[in-house]
C-alpha cells in the first residue's frame, strides 16, 4: 500500500460553544446540500456544503443537541436543554411549532414525509408529533405505557415512513402499531446513532465499539458488522459511497479518525481545540464535517473546488492539503 495522502481541515468557526451534533441534508436535484450544526450556545446555524454561512435559528433558551433537516431540506428540527423542541422555516429562519417536554431533549428526527417528529431524551421517553395536528398530544411509544428506556435516549431516527429507532438500547418501533417491533442490546452505553441512509446502515457507537447495523428490523437479529477499537468512539459515520472506510470522533482526545472497514487506522488528523463530539460524512462522501469543543470543521477532498467557493470570502485555511480524489491509496 503506498503513503496515505493528507486531509486538511478547513476550520468554519461561528459557535461560541462546544458543538453537540451535525448533521448534513440530502444531496438536493442540483448536487448540493446542506450542513446544519447543534451547539450548547442554544443556536443552531445552516451553512452550503462550501462552508459559506445561511443563518441562525434563534429562540431556543438552553443548550441544544440535535439538529436535523427534512429530506427536501425546507424544515429543520431542534433538541434543547430548554425542554422544547422546536420546527423551523429554512428559508426564513422563523420557528413554526414548539413542542414542550419535561426535560432535557436530547435528539429529533422528521419523517421522510415530514409530516411526524419523532423526539428522545432524558426522560427516557420516546414521542411523536404528528405536525399536522401540532395542538395534539402527542403518542408514547412504550412497551408497558411507561418508559420507552431505562436510561436517557440518545439519538432517534426514522427508517422509512412506518418505522422508527430509538437508542438508549437500541430499540425498532413499529409506528403504525406504536409498538416495539424488535430490539438489540449493547454491553455499554450507546454514546451515538445516526442513519446512513446511502448505505441502509446505522452506525452505533458504544464502549470501544462500531457496529454497523442493518436499519430494516427485518435484518437487524445481530450487529451486520462490529469493530472493537482501542479508543471509545463517541461517533462514526461510513463513506456513503465506497462503503470502505468510516470516520471517528473521540471525547478521550483532540483527534479525528479514519479507518477501513477492517478497522485499520488510515488517517489522523489533528487540530480541534476539544474533545470531538460528533463525525459526518457529506452525502457525496466529498467530505466529513466533524464538532468539538469550539469549532467545527471541514475536511473536503478536492483542493481546487474549495478554494474557488472560498474566494472572497471570510473563511480561513490551514495547511492546504487534500486528500486526493476522495481516494486514500
Amino acid at each position: 500500500m503506498s503513503s496515505l495522502t493528507k486531509s486538511t481541515p478547513l476550520v468554519a468557526p461561528g459557535h461560541t460553544r462546544p458543538v453537540t451534533h451535525l448533521s448534513f441534508s440530502s444531496l438536493q436535484d442540483d448536487g448540493t446540500y446542506l450542513l446544519i450544526s447543534s451547539c450548547k450556545d442554544g443556536n443552531p446555524m445552516l451553512r452550503e456544503w462550501t462552508g459559506d454561512w445561511v443563518g441562525t435559528f434563534l429562540g431556543h433558551k438552553g443548550a441544544v443537541w440535535s439538529t436535523k433537516l427534512s429530506l427536501d431540506s425546507s424544515r429543520a428540527a431542534s433538541a434543547s436543554a430548554d425542554f422544547t423542541a422546536k420546527i423551523w422555516d429554512t428559508y426564513s429562519g422563523h420557528p413554526l411549532q414548539s413542542f414542550p417536554h419535561n426535560h432535557i431533549v436530547r435528539s429529533v428526527a422528521l419523517s421522510p414525509s415530514a409530516f411526524h417528529l419523532l423526539t428522545g431524551g432524558q426522560e427516557k421517553k420516546v414521542r411523536i408529533f404528528d405536525l399536522n395536528r401540532p395542538d395534539a398530544d402527542p403518542d408514547f411509544l412504550s412497551e408497558t405505557g411507561g418508559l420507552s428506556h431505562e436510561a436517557t435516549v440518545k439519538s432517534v431516527v426514522w427508517v422509512g415512513e412506518h418505522i422508527g429507532v430509538s437508542a438508549g438500547e437500541d430499540g425498532w418501533w413499529d409506528l403504525r402499531t406504536r409498538a416495539l417491533a424488535t430490539s438489540i442490546t449493547f454491553p455499554n452505553p450507546i454514546t451515538s446513532m445516526e442513519l446512513s441512509r446511502q448505505t441502509g446502515r446505522l452506525v452505533v457507537t458504544s464502549g470501544k465499539t462500531v457496529a454497523f447495523i442493518h436499519a430494516s428490523p427485518s435484518n437487524n437479529a445481530a450487529p451486520s458488522h462490529t469493530l472493537t477499537l482501542p479508543y471509545s468512539p463517541s461517533s462514526a459515520s461510513i463513506h456513503p459511497i465506497l462503503q470502505d472506510r468510516f470516520v471517528t470522533g473521540n471525547s478521550g482526545d483532540e483527534w479525528v479518525r479514519v479507518h477501513a472497514m477492517d478497522g485499520e487506522e488510515r488517517e489522523v488528523l489533528k487540530g480541534h481545540h476539544g474533545p470531538v463530539h460528533c463525525v459526518e460524512f457529506s452525502p457525496d462522501g466529498e467530505m466529513y464535517a466533524s464538532g468539538s469543543g469550539w469549532h467545527y470543521s471541514f475536511v473536503a477532498d478536492n483542493a481546487r473546488e474549495i478554494l474557488r467557493s472560498l474566494a472572497g470570502s471570510e473563511w480561513w485555511l490551514d495547511m492546504v492539503d487534500f486528500t486526493r480524489k476522495g481516494v486514500m491509496e
